[in-house]
């Protein structure tokens, strides 16, 4: 009986690695309990069994620590009792501790002293450890060659075959043979299915971090959200799931997220002595500092990483990291001798180990590092190899090796091959474009062609005529908004209820106490968040809204008005003139000069909205006036545009910043694209379009001025506190011809998507009046800075301006900055007079101007502050 029971033991001890490899959470336990058992029954072999399975659960955990001393221990007492089987199976588990604990010698060592005591049954599992080695090593070759013979052999094992097939797909994805890649990985799911839920949880997130690869980048964010539930219920850490998410979010451009994943994944591996993953996090949060305008943190996190990574004896992960200090250096002006050497070096491994996607980036950095050497031959050769490599990647890679070309073309004068690859790359990142589900994550991916679209710029303003270089400057112009998607509030209406509660909390927060409670502010960004992730996982329909116009086109619906659309190119301005009769091009000034005039003028006007002393408003309403005229000077004169001619402005950048009204004498209607503005100009209102006034809560000003609208207009929809509620509010908008809202604005431009106006009941969002496919057909914003899109990088904007004209609304009226309300009704009276009487909201808005006595300081800033968009 005393032998069964001990045979017993050994049978539950040896099984117990086997269930904590599916399932550590639920059996680690089991495990923890069989090693005391096995120690009061005084069986060595059931103990080291037992001790193995303990230290594989504490190893999946990343208590590396705690099971490298279990596994020694099984190690001495297999030697000691001369188990020499149970002995290689201990090595085995060891080697694979020590490799991610970055000993990849001690490791190799461990692996090869197993090799000559397992029997047939872990040769698989042994073969699988090795070939990971050699993976993390940069030898994906060798590595796959062993892998693939682990999965012909019949009787490799379901949780050794999960393994090994997942890790192939992670080699054929870092290949970029992302396709054979996913086949991998349904093989390994499907053999995780008979594992248990971690493996399942593993092979998922592989899938994910592989479908990024593949350039489905929405779709690899829901499969990391669906990953990261997975994880947590088999109980993971997550601190290399965070890593990896990092990547999705960085090739979507969404930097906060990703430096946060990234900064977390570190934070946990460092803690956890992971030291094999750790040095990959902090490569990615080298690259994410690079990334966030933190060259020196990105130098010193990348050569950091690439020593450890040295250490490691990984010579690929070396070589990206050695790139990134390379590339920070270069972005700070600070180049070393030997940073041309070593990204030839790490361009030749990175190549050499089939790394695809990062040797596309290494030659394109190589590249750069050499132009700014003034080695022009090496320059372009390593660009064309970039270009010669990405030629088959997914799309991101070929914008980048495009890029490569376009660079190359440039450096050799062949402005014709510079527009060939830039408009193939611009191509290729429209059809990126395309797939995301959103209008954040569309203006964000447009990031990816801002150099080429400089390039083209460049290379046009040489060589071609003023109306192509129009059509290129459009081709760049707020491409994001030139598809809506379908109305859709499906699913997120309980959070959007949330979010106005919360809303209504921090109102009543501030009112009491003057501060925002920080429980209610983590409150906020949480339901943002889960909002916005609900937007960004959606595949409706997009609806095209814009399309390119021929010169001809253009002019005839401009009907004798002057198109203006401004560009900065090498930190200067320049203009294309469309006129009735000829199209120009007309170089301006530097664009720090209205830079630095925008913010003083921008000052001035708050300065007066807080109101002062005589003598402090006077400084402030000169300081206006100064600002205003070198604006003139700068944007508007050297021009030369005809007198007695409307004008319709397409600013970009920082000059979406400026009272364009104020500048011009006759008429101004500004819009995000020509494209966009000529779509405002053809639509027209529904017939039973109807009037809605309303006004928001805490702004005195508000109910009497939407009283003395409501007597310009026949029968209007009023809504003043407490009935102006959101849902009231947004169902009267539905099909308006023409709405004012005086509400107080709340412009978010960490986040323009929850920029909002203040109702009785919370907060209406941008983000709400998009999902609901709100569009009067003109609209009034009486809100603070309602007018202030936040720009992004490739010529995106995002705010109630450019969502309100993409979604459909023709015309629109907004602020550029706060204006106390008592101050504007004049104003706002003699533009509803005036579209009441069938002028277009331009004509309106500078009929109205005109009317103002400036010399007043507080008419003068209603006078300045607002600007028309659209044609309507």
């Amino acid at each position: 009986m005393h032998h069964e029971a001990k045979s017993d033991l050994l049978i539950r001890a040896t099984a117990a690695y086997r269930r904590v490899v599916a399932d550590p959470e639920g059996f680690g336990p089991e495990a923890a309990r069989l090693v005391a058992e096995a120690r009061a029954a005084g069986d060595a072999e059931a103990l080291v069994a037992a001790l193995r399975a303990e230290a594989w659960r504490e190893r999946i955990q990343l208590a590396h620590d705690r099971a490298m001393t279990l596994l020694d221990e099984a190690a001495r007492v297999a030697r000691r009792h001369r188990l020499a089987a149970a002995l290689g199976q201990v090595l085995v588990a060891r080697g694979a501790v020590n490799h991610e604990l970055g000993r990849l010698a001690a490791a190799r060592r461990d692996f090869d002293h197993a090799a000559g005591l397992v029997g047939p049954a872990m040769t698989a599992e042994l073969a699988s450890q090795q070939a990971a080695l050699y993976q993390n090593m940069g030898r994906l070759a060798e590595a796959a060659a062993l892998y693939r013979g682990v999965l012909a052999d019949p009787h490799t094992p379901p949780e050794v075959r999960t393994k090994v097939a997942n890790n192939l797909g992670i080699i054929e994805a870092q290949c970029g043979r992302t396709e054979a890649a996913l086949a991998w990985l349904r093989e390994a799911a499907a053999a995780a299915e008979e594992v248990g839920p971690a493996v399942v949880a593993i092979v998922a997130e592989s899938r994910a971090w592989v479908t990024v690869q593949a350039g489905r980048l929405t779709d690899g964010l829901d499969l990391f959200e669906q990953a990261a539930g997975l994880w947590a219920a088999a109980g993971l850490p997550l601190g290399e799931l965070y890593a990896e998410y990092a990547d999705a979010l960085v090739d979507l451009r969404l930097i906060p997220e990703a430096a946060d994943r990234a900064e977390r994944a570190v934070a946990m591996l460092e803690r956890q002595g992971v030291q094999l993953m750790a040095a990959e996090a902090l490569l990615r949060s080298a690259r994410l500092a690079q990334l966030r305008g933190d060259p020196q943190a990105a130098v010193i996190a990348a050569e950091t990483a690439a020593e450890r990574l040295r250490r490691q004896g990984r010579a690929s992960w070396a070589a990206r990291a050695r790139l990134v200090a390379v590339d920070a250096r270069l972005q700070a002006g600070e180049s070393l001798p030997d940073d041309l050497p070593a990204a030839r070096r790490a361009a030749a491994t990175l190549e050499r180990a089939g790394m695809t996607s990062s040797a596309v980036e290494a030659y394109l950095s190589a590249g750069r590092v050499a132009a700014a050497l003034g080695r022009k031959p090496e320059a372009v050769r390593a660009w064309r190899r970039a270009h010669e490599l990405a030629r088959r990647a997914p799309v991101l890679v070929r914008v980048k090796g495009r890029l490569a070309a376009a660079l190359a073309a440039r450096l050799q004068q062949r402005h014709d091959a510079v527009l060939a690859h830039g408009r193939a790359g611009m191509d290729d990142l429209a059809r990126h474009r395309a797939t995301l589900a959103s209008a954040e994550l569309r203006a964000l991916a447009s990031g990816h062609g801002a150099e080429l679209g400089r390039l083209g710029l460049a290379s046009l303003l040489q060589t071609h005529a003023p109306a192509q270089v129009l059509a290129w400057m459009e081709r760049t112009r707020v491409a994001a908004l030139s598809s809506v998607d379908a109305p859709a509030t499906e699913g997120i209406e309980e959070e959007l209820g949330a979010l106005r509660a919360v809303h209504a909390d921090l109102l009543q927060a501030r009112r009491e106490t003057g501060t925002e409670p920080p429980d209610l502010l983590a409150r906020q960004a949480a339901i943002e968040d889960h909002i916005r992730r609900a937007t960004w996982a959606r595949r409706p329909p997009a609806t095209a809204t814009g399309a390119g116009l021929s010169t001809a086109e253009l002019r005839r619906l401009l009907a004798g008005q002057v198109l203006v659309e401004y560009d900065v190119l090498e930190g200067g301005v320049l203009a294309v003139v469309l006129e009735p009769r000829r199209t120009r091009v007309v170089p301006l000034g530097p664009v720090e000069a209205v830079r630095y005039e925008v913010d003083a003028l921008l000052f001035a006007l708050r300065r007066l909205a807080r109101g002062g002393s005589a003598a402090s408003m006077a400084a402030a309403r000169d300081s206006a006036d100064f600002s205003l005229g070198r604006l003139g000077e700068l944007l508007i004169e050297p021009l030369c545009l005809p007198p007695g001619r409307g004008l319709v402005v397409v600013p970009v950048g920082e000059l979406q910043r400026v009272p364009w009204s104020a500048l011009h004498e006759e008429p101004v209607s500004i819009a995000p694209s020509a494209a966009l503005w000529a779509r405002s100009r053809l639509r027209r209102p529904a017939a039973d379009a109807h009037v809605v006034l309303v006004a928001g809560p805490e702004l005195p000003g508000a109910a009497r001025e939407v009283d003395l609208l409501r007597a310009v207009h026949e029968r209007p929809t009023v809504l003043v506190p407490p009935a102006s509620r959101v849902e009231t509010v947004t169902r009267a908008l539905r099909g308006a011809g023409l709405a004012h809202l005086a509400c107080h604005g709340h412009i978010r431009a960490d986040n323009p998507t929850f920029s909002s106006l203040l109702l009785s009941d919370g907060r209406l969002t941008v983000h709400e009046l998009d999902q609901r496919g709100i569009a009067p057909y003109r609209m009034v914003l009486a809100a603070c800075e309602s007018g202030s899109d936040t720009t992004y990088e490739g010529n995106e904007m995002l705010g109630f301006v450019s969502t309100l004209i993409a979604r459909g609304t023709a015309g629109l009226v907004a602020s550029l900055v706060v204006v106390p309300d008592w101050d504007v009704v004049p104003l706002m009276r003699s533009l509803h007079a005036g579209v009441r009487a069938g002028a277009t909201l331009a004509e309106a808005l500078h009929a109205a101007r005109a009317a103002v006595d400036r010399r007043e300081p507080a008419s003068f800033l209603g006078w300045c502050a607002f600007n028309a968009f659209g044609a309507a």
